[in-house]
């Protein structure tokens, strides 16, 4: 009798693995647990039978990692990091970074021009998110923030304004208005607390920095002091 090979699906463990094989120089622990629930939210998504890929999702996931990751140092590690989590992912970074880039053709656009396309059902980015909703998932309505922010920023600056917004939105991109808005405000108390830390943590540094200056100055003061002591006559 001959049985089908059942692939087996992969694990989050399998993921966190193959992500730390992709980049092996240390992660700082306040980005490293951002990076791993990131890594275990869009994992869990992808093994999920009812989740469609759309460039609002690949908008959301890049700039989920541009906010959170940003004035990470050393600079030149961000990228390594953005392509180990997608490779770990078994997603293309090529690809999510052109598709989150495609939606700057809507920068300056006015929300009810964003609101005809959909009634009218004009050909679209935003068009493919309606027709292929799929699993919600909170990086597609950060996907939508990030929209947003892009035809108006003062919109996210003004709860009002965006929860507005959200409720014009949502409904003709088949998005459950109130799950959107509390991930969206979860996700920007979360964005704040990380600001909040890095800057805790550019603090350490400089205080880290003028103690080990202090801790050279006796030695200076010494060198300082013997040069300018009068030769003996």
């Amino acid at each position: 009798m001959n049985f089908a090979t059942v692939e087996t699906p992969r694990t989050v463990s399998d993921t966190k693995k193959a992500f730390y094989t992709a980049h092996t120089r240390p992660i700082h622990s306040i980005f490293r647990r951002f990076i791993e629930e990131l890594l275990v939210e869009i994992h869990l998504l992808r093994v999920n039978v009812d989740f469609h890929y759309t460039p609002l999702f690949a908008l959301g996931v890049v700039t989920a990692f541009e906010k959170f990751m940003a004035d990470y140092r050393p600079e030149g590690d961000r990228p390594s990091i953005f392509t180990a989590l997608c490779h770990a992912e078994e997603l293309d970074p090529d690809q999510l970074q052109r598709d989150a880039s495609s939606w700057q053709t809507y920068q300056g656009q006015s929300l009810d021009h964003l609101l005809d396309q959909l009634n009218q059902g004009e050909s679209s980015p935003l068009a493919a998110v309606a027709h292929h909703p799929g699993k919600y998932n909170r990086l597609t309505a950060i996907g939508l923030y990030a929209l947003i922010d892009l035809i108006n920023p003062e919109m996210i600056s003004d709860v009002g304004q965006l929860n507005a917004g959200l409720e014009q939105l949502c409904p003709p991109l088949n998005l459950p208005t109130e799950k959107v808005k509390k991930d969206l405000e979860l996700y920007r108390s979360n964005l704040e607390k990380m600001v909040q830390a890095r800057k805790l943590l550019t603090e350490v540094a400089a205080l880290d920095r003028k103690r080990r200056s202090q801790a050279e100055s006796p030695l200076s003061a010494a060198v300082d002091t013997n040069s300018d002591t009068p030769a003996s006559t």
